[in-house]
């Protein structure tokens, strides 16, 4: 068997998702004719407690639509020096909207209000006017952590005050939400714009929504068809979102299960250095400088498991729906063979 932890992007759709797929009714999304499409836009932003959402092809997009529609060319946005938004988005930040980041060093990827505030430029005409904070829950390049729901409600704080857009890249925020007190809804009431993955813990093939209030949809629809990611019959793509959402939510719990106990096993290798705290589902680790990591990946992939280095002697492990206890024992026994 092939044990991918790559990513959680890699699952396949299970039977039951197929089968909501192949019998999804289908219309036309552009003309706003696509019912299992507006069922899954419906059901999203009724979770958040949004007026409205629109489904994309990635978070990628959803991110980068929001960044366009509460900007002008020129604005700077706040975000941690991990963001996603700024590492992982091919520069759309630039590329997309005319805008700048100005990078904040947070706690493993959470940034605090008071660094807002010290961020925030003054409004003078040499300088970039800070229009828009984001934030990344969970942090992937910060190991999976997440924000408590008093940093997020302190950080909306400060955005209102000083009249800010306040953007989630939720790409993982279910993973968040199972493992703290605070709900779907908690989060819609904080943010002005949220984004939500489905082909990431969930599980679904393709596909992100934004979610924000009427106007703001409205004007990111359009901003989706200027990027091309206007869709014709994507209600299969919808159908297994709507899927994702009603039976793959509440078992993220075991992915986070399966990395802490995998973790824990880690933590006793002489060939590992250090490994981020493991919240999640998500583990980076650095190897010792004994141990090359492109050679390390190459001894795991001679056992058929799939890895990827995360830059220097860094490592990334992501379990997911796919990874089960029997391929957990075979990764242990494997990581214990080569140390």
């Amino acid at each position: 068997m092939i044990i991918d932890l790559r990513s959680d992007t890699v699952t396949k759709p299970s039977k039951g998702m197929l089968d909501a797929m192949f019998n999804a009714q289908v219309g036309d999304d552009v003309f706003g004719e696509e019912p299992t499409v507006i069922a899954l836009e419906e059901k999203v932003s009724k979770l958040f407690g949004k007026e409205a959402a629109v489904f994309c092809p990635s978070g990628t997009m959803t991110n980068q639509i929001a960044i366009k529609v509460h900007t002008q060319p020129g604005d700077e946005v706040l975000c941690d020096t991990t963001a996603h938004i700024y590492n992982y988005e091919g520069g759309g930040i630039s590329f997309n909207s005319g805008v700048q980041a100005k990078l904040i060093p947070g706690d493993r990827g959470r940034i605090s209000a008071q660094q807002i505030k010290d961020s925030i430029n003054p409004t003078f005409d040499w300088l970039t006017k800070t229009s828009l904070v984001c934030l990344e829950n969970t942090g992937n390049r910060a190991g999976g952590s997440y924000y408590s729901l008093a940093q997020i409600k302190d950080n909306a704080a400060v955005c209102k005050q000083h009249n800010l857009n306040y953007h989630l890249d939720g790409a993982r925020i279910f993973n968040a939400i199972v493992e703290n007190d605070y709900t779907t809804l908690d989060i819609g009431n904080q943010f002005d714009s949220v984004s939500v993955c489905l082909s990431k813990g969930l599980g679904a093939p393709v596909g992100s929504l934004l979610l924000g209030d009427k106007e703001f949809i409205r004007k990111a629809r359009r901003v989706r068809k200027v990027f091309g990611g206007g869709m014709r019959q994507a209600g299969y793509l919808a159908a297994a979102g709507i899927y994702a959402l009603d039976n793959n939510v509440s078992r993220l719990k075991d992915d986070h299960n399966r990395a802490k106990q995998l973790a824990s096993c880690m933590s006793k290798l002489s060939f590992i250095d250090t490994i981020l705290p493991v919240d999640t589902n998500i583990i980076i680790f650095n190897l010792n400088d004994k141990l090359n990591p492109e050679a390390f990946v190459q001894k795991l992939a001679a056992n058929n498991i799939k890895a990827v280095g995360f830059g220097k002697q860094a490592i990334r492990f992501v379990t997911h729906l796919d990874f089960t206890d029997d391929m957990l024992e075979k990764v242990e026994s494997v990581l214990k063979q080569i140390n």
